[in-house]
C-alpha cells in the first residue's frame, strides 16, 4: 500500500476510533444515569422504610438500633446513623462493602456538603444518599454497592472495543479491496498518462478486469501502444528524411518564416565549410555572406514561388558555380512556413560549357595563326620571292617553324584527348624517380643553359615509385619547361621530393615572375594563359598544365600550386607510393 493510501486509511481509522470512543462515552453516561436512577429509586424505597421505622419512636434505643441493623442486613443496604452532633450511632456499611466502616465514614464526612446539596454521591463503586430524621435531630446515610454499574461500563467498553476492532478489520479489507480494484488502477493510469504527456511512450499500466476501471486501464494501454507506434513511425520517417537530406549531393538550407536557419545538411557544410552551430539559429543574412543567396530568399518571400539563381563562389584555388533553387514552404492549411534552398553544384557543367566554347575559340585561334603564316609565306614564295635564295630560305624556315608549332598543338590535343578517356591504360612500373628526373634534365639542359638558369635537384637516388614512366616524364618535362620559360636569366629552379608514410611529394619551385592570385584557379584549364603574348612567343600551346593535371589524377594523386608575383611559383605533386587502379 502506498504512502498516500496509508495516510488516507489512517485518517479514516482515527475518525472511526474517535467516533466509537464518543459513542462509548455517551453510552456509558446514559447507562450510568439509568443505573443510578434505578439504584436511587431502590434506595429511596427501602430507605423510606428504615426512616419511617426510626421516626416511629422518639428514643433511639439499643433495641431500635439493632432492629434497624437487622433490616439493613435483610435489605443488603448499608446504614450509617448520625445524631445532631454528627456522632455515628450505627454503621452497617461493612455488610455491603469490603471497605472498612471507618473508611466509609471518612468518605461521608468529606462529602457532607455535596450530600446536603444533591443528597447522593457515587464514590469508588458505592452509592451514598442522605435522609434527615423527623422526630429527633439527626440524619441517616444509606450505602449501596454499584458493582453492576462498573461491570456494565466495563462491558460497554469491551463491546465497543470488539466492535471497533471488527469494524477496523472490515474497513481494512474493504479499503484494500477498493484500493486494489479502483484507486490503484486509477493512480497508475494517471501516472502513465503523465508519462505519456512527457513523451515516454513505453509506459504501461497494469490492466484489471473490474468494470469501469478495467475499461480505463485497457484504454490507457491501447492509447500508449498507439502513441508508441505513431512515434516509431514518425521516427522512422524522420530517419528516412534525414538520411535523404544528409546524403544529398546538393547542399540544403531550411529557413523558417522569421528568417532563422533551422536545418543545414552535410553536403552544404562540406562545400561551404564550417560547423552546423555556425548556421543553426542565426538569421540567414547573418550566417551567409553571399548576396545571391539573400536575393533568392527575398524573392521567394516576396513572390511566394520557386526562384532560381546562379552563384559563383571562389573556394580554395578554383571557382565553383551553383544553381540556387529556392522554394516556399506551406503546410496543409496553406500557411507560410518558410523557405528551402537547394545548392546544385553545376561547376562541371559550367566548366564543360566553357571548355567547349573555349576549345572551339582557342583551337580556331591557335590553328589560324600558324596556318595564316604558312599560307601567307607560301603565297609570297609563289608570287616570285622564291627566286631570291635568301628570302626563300627565310620563308621556308618560318613555314617549317609554324608547321612544327601546328604539329605540337595537334599532338598535345591528341595527348589530352587520350588522358581524358575513361579507359586510359597506364603502364605502371616501379621506377627510380631520380633517373626520370635526369632524363628530363637532359632534354631541357640546353634551354636552361641559354638563360643561365641553375637547376638544383634534391631527390633520394634510391627512391622508387609506382608510375607510368612515360607519362610521369611528360609531367616533369611540362613543369620544368614552364619553370624555364617564366624564370628570368640567372635565376634558379629547385626540384625536391619528400617521402611520407603513404605518399611522395614532388616539388618544382622557380624564382620567376610568378602568377597573380586571381589567375590561380584557372591555370589548369585548356588554353588558359596568364600572359597570352608571352606564352605564345614561348612556343607553348596552353595545354601543358591541363595535361599535367590529368596525368596526376590518372595516378590517383593531386596537384597544388602556390605563387607570388615577382618571387616565383611552386608546383607540388602528391602521389601514392603504391598505385591502386580505381576500377579494380
Amino acid at each position: 500500500m502506498s504512502r498516500s493510501s496509508s495516510r488516507t486509511f489512517l485518517t479514516y481509522a482515527i475518525l472511526l476510533i474517535a467516533s466509537m470512543v464518543l459513542i462509548g462515552f455517551l453510552l456509558v453516561q446514559i447507562t450510568k444515569k439509568f443505573t443510578l436512577d434505578a439504584v436511587d429509586e431502590r434506595v429511596s424505597s427501602e430507605g423510606s422504610y428504615i426512616v419511617n421505622l426510626l421516626n416511629e419512636t422518639d428514643n433511639l434505643s439499643q433495641s431500635k438500633l439493632e432492629q434497624v441493623g437487622g433490616v439493613s442486613d435483610q435489605l443488603d443496604l448499608g446504614v450509617l446513623l448520625y445524631n445532631h452532633e454528627d456522632e455515628l450511632l450505627l454503621n452497617t456499611a461493612g455488610q455491603v462493602s469490603d471497605n472498612s466502616p471507618a473508611e466509609i465514614n471518612r468518605v461521608i464526612q468529606n462529602n457532607v456538603t455535596e450530600l446536603d446539596n444533591d443528597k447522593r454521591i457515587l464514590h469508588e463503586g458505592l452509592f451514598y444518599t442522605k435522609e434527615w430524621l423527623v422526630n429527633h435531630e439527626g440524619y441517616i446515610v444509606f450505602v449501596l454497592p454499584t458493582d453492576s454499574v462498573t461491570g456494565m461500563t466495563a462491558n460497554i467498553w469491551l463491546f465497543i472495543s470488539v466492535v471497533l476492532l471488527m469494524v477496523l478489520i472490515v474497513i481494512f479489507i474493504i479499503g484494500y479491496h477498493f484500493m486494489d480494484k479502483y484507486v490503484r488502477p486509477i493512480r497508475s493510469a494517471s501516472q502513465v498518462a503523465r508519462q505519456l504527456a512527457e513523451g515516454n511512450y513505453n509506459a504501461r499500466t497494469y490492466e484489471t478486469q473490474y468494470g469501469e476501471t478495467g475499461q480505463l486501464t485497457n484504454s490507457i494501454n491501447l492509447l500508449a501502444r498507439n502513441l508508441y507506434e505513431m512515434n516509431l513511425q514518425r521516427e522512422i520517417q524522420n530517419d528516412r528524411l534525414m538520411a535523404v537530406v544528409e546524403n544529398m549531393d546538393s547542399g540544403l538550407i531550411l529557413i523558417n518564416e522569421k528568417g532563422y536557419i533551422q536545418l543545414v545538411n552535410r553536403a552544404f557544410l562540406n562545400t561551404f565549410k564550417g560547423e552546423s552551430s555556425s548556421y543553426l539559429g542565426y538569421l540567414y543574412y547573418e550566417a551567409l555572406s553571399y548576396e545571391d543567396v539573400h536575393d533568392t530568399v527575398r524573392d521567394v518571400f516576396m513572390f511566394e514561388k520557386n526562384i532560381q539563381k546562379t552563384m559563383v563562389v571562389s573556394l580554395d584555388i578554383e571557382r565553383r558555380f551553383f544553381m540556387i533553387s529556392g522554394a516556399p514552404i506551406f503546410n496543409h492549411s496553406k500557411e507560410w512556413k518558410g523557405v528551402v534552398l537547394v545548392f546544385h553544384d553545376i561547376t562541371d557543367l559550367k566548366r564543360l560549357e566553357e571548355m567547349r566554347k573555349d576549345f572551339v575559340a582557342n583551337v580556331s585561334h591557335e590553328l589560324k595563326t600558324p596556318i595564316t603564316s604558312i599560307k601567307g609565306f607560301a603565297e609570297t614564295l609563289l608570287g616570285g620571292a622564291q627566286e631570291d635564295p635568301e628570302v626563300r630560305e627565310q620563308f621556308l624556315s618560318i613555314i617549317y617553324k609554324e608547321s612544327g608549332r601546328l604539329q605540337l598543338l595537334i599532338s598535345d590535343l591528341l595527348e589530352l584527348s587520350k588522358l581524358e578517356k575513361e579507359d586510359l591504360q597506364l603502364n605502371i612500373q616501379k621506377v627510380t624517380i631520380r633517373s626520370l628526373i635526369d632524363d628530363v634534365l637532359s632534354l631541357v639542359r640546353h634551354s636552361a643553359e641559354e638563360k643561365e638558369i641553375e637547376i638544383n635537384v634534391d631527390v633520394d637516388p634510391d627512391l622508387k615509385l609506382e608510375v607510368d614512366s612515360s607519362r610521369f616524364t611528360q609531367l616533369l618535362l611540362n613543369l620544368v619547361t614552364n619553370a624555364i620559360h617564366y624564370t628570368p636569366e640567372g635565376e634558379h629552379i629547385y626540384i625536391n621530393m619528400d617521402e611520407h608514410e603513404n605518399d611522395i611529394k614532388l616539388t618544382v619551385r622557380d624564382t620567376g615572375i610568378g602568377i597573380p592570385s586571381e589567375h590561380l584557379p584557372r591555370i589548369f584549364e585548356r588554353f588558359y594563359r596568364v600572359d597570352k603574348a608571352r606564352s605564345r612567343n614561348s612556343g607553348g600551346t596552353g595545354l601543358g598544365l591541363a595535361i599535367v593535371k590529368h596525368i596526376v589524377e590518372a595516378h590517383n594523386g593531386k596537384i597544388e600550386v602556390e605563387s607570388e608575383v615577382n618571387k616565383g611559383t611552386t608546383f607540388s605533386v602528391i602521389l601514392p607510393k603504391e598505385f591502386t587502379n580505381p576500377s579494380s
